[in-house]
């Protein structure tokens, strides 16, 4: 089997090292990410709920897709492979910003990607249950229901913040 190799960041998002996905995640090693921000023409996000085998945030939903990017790829490679493995779609990521995230299980240097697609989408099973398009009043409701990925509703503020959505 062959294991998915990541690389190691330093505190300035430099690549510093080499390590297998469950290394970087075991030793909670700085690693990039990419997430995809998905709205349809209507201005709806999409959101999805995660797996109960995910290695982080479990069964969470989120309104990011995307993950972690692989050694040897750039941002915008890992925007286009994670669209594919995880949506099933070939999307055209437009860049937004980087993002940094970290709490007590991963700490992510990341970019951020804002997408227009109206679907279907051909959820990959062993990452996502279900996802649909909502409206930002729902979305909203939502978040006060379930519980969301906290990485993910950083980048929502960060997008009402620079004016893109509104809650």
């Amino acid at each position: 089997m062959v294991q998915e190799m990541v690389d190691i960041l330093d505190e300035q998002g430099r690549v510093v090292g080499l390590a297998t996905r469950r290394e970087m995640r075991v030793g909670r090693l700085p690693h990039r990410c990419v997430y995809l921000v998905v709205f349809n023409g209507k201005g709806e996000i999409f959101i999805h709920q995660r797996t109960s085998t995910k290695d982080v945030f479990p069964s969470y939903w989120d309104m990011c897709a995307g993950g972690v990017v692989s050694s040897g790829e750039d941002f915008y490679q890992g925007a286009l492979r994670e669209g594919r493995e995880e949506l099933g779609v070939d999307l055209k990521p437009e860049f937004l910003f980087p993002f940094r995230y970290e709490d007590d299980k991963t700490v992510v240097f990341a970019e951020v990607f804002r997408c227009e697609h109206e679907g279907p989408f051909r959820l990959q099973p062993e990452e996502v249950v279900q996802g649909e398009f909502v409206a930002f009043s729902r979305l909203k409701e939502l978040i006060q229901e379930k519980p969301f990925c906290p990485d993910g509703l950083q980048v929502l503020e960060k997008l009402i913040a620079m004016g893109m959505v509104d809650l």
